[in-house]
C-alpha cells in the first residue's frame, strides 16, 4: 500500500519548494499539480484558445506527462521540457482560469490519481485533500498572509529583468486568491481532517521541519 500525504493551500504559501524538501527527505516522490494546470494553460495560450469551448478542445492535442530526474519533477508537454517556461506571472494567472474548467479536471485527475496508487507521494494543489486525494494518510493545509506570499515570491522573481512590482505581486495574490475561493469546481478550501499550517513567521527550514515532525508522529516514518 502506498502513502499519499495531501498538501494544499494557497498561492505563494511555498507548497512546492516545501513539498519537494520534505518528499526527498522522506524518499517520496513529489507531485506538483500546480504544475500541470500550468502546463494546459501554456498549452491553451499557444492555440489562441480561449473561451471553455476552445480549452476543451484543445486537450486533445495536449500530451502532459511527468518526468522524474533526480528526485525533480519536470513536465513534458508533446515531449518538450515546460519546466521553466510555465513559472511565469501571466500562466500563473492562466492556470487559476483553466483550472476552473470541469473539462480540464477531469483530463488531469486520472494521471494523478495513478501516481499516488503507484508510488508513495506528497501531492500539492488547491484540491488535494478534498477532491483528488480524500483519503490520503495526512492532509496539510500550508497558508501565510498575502503580504508574506506576495514578499517571498517578489524575492523569488527579483532578479528577473521582467519581475513585476511588489505591489503588482500583492494584487495577483488577492485576485487568484478570491478565483480559487470561490470557483464552482473545486473551489480552494480546507478539508476537515486537514492539519492547519500558517507559515507567515515561519522560515523555510522551520516549515520543513515541522512538517516532517507531523509526517513522523501521524504516520510513523
Amino acid at each position: 500500500m502506498s502513502i499519499n500525504i495531501a498538501i494544499d493551500g494557497p498561492a505563494g504559501a511555498g507548497k512546492s519548494t516545501i513539498a519537494r524538501a520534505v518528499a526527498a527527505e522522506l524518499g517520496f516522490i513529489y507531485v506538483d499539480t500546480g504544475a500541470l494546470y500550468r502546463t494546459v494553460a501554456l498549452h491553451a495560450k499557444r492555440q489562441g484558445a480561449e473561451t471553455p469551448e476552445q480549452i476543451a478542445a484543445c486537450l486533445n492535442t495536449a500530451d502532459i506527462s511527468l518526468c522524474f530526474a533526480e528526485g525533480t519533477q519536470h513536465v513534458l508537454l508533446c515531449g518538450e521540457d515546460v519546466s521553466g517556461l510555465i513559472r511565469t506571472p501571466e500562466i500563473s494567472m492562466a492556470a487559476s482560469v483553466v483550472s476552473a474548467l470541469p473539462a480540464v479536471r477531469q483530463y488531469l485527475f486520472d494521471l494523478q490519481l495513478d501516481m499516488a496508487k503507484q508510488n508513495n507521494v506528497i501531492m500539492d494543489g488547491r484540491d488535494i485533500g478534498t477532491v483528488v486525494l480524500p483519503h490520503a494518510d495526512l492532509k496539510i493545509f500550508l497558508t501565510a498572509s498575502p503580504q508574506e506570499r506576495a514578499r517571498r515570491r517578489y524575492l523569488e522573481l527579483s532578479e528577473k529583468p521582467d519581475c513585476p512590482s511588489m505591489e503588482q505581486i500583492l494584487e495577483d495574490i488577492i485576485k487568484r486568491d478570491e478565483a480559487d475561493r470561490n470557483r464552482v469546481v473545486s473551489p480552494l478550501r480546507q478539508a476537515e481532517d486537514a492539519v492547519l499550517v500558517d507559515t507567515t513567521k515561519m522560515d523555510q527550514q522551520q516549515v520543513i521541519r515541522h512538517l516532517l515532525e507531523l509526517c513522523r508522529e501521524r504516520l510513523g516514518l
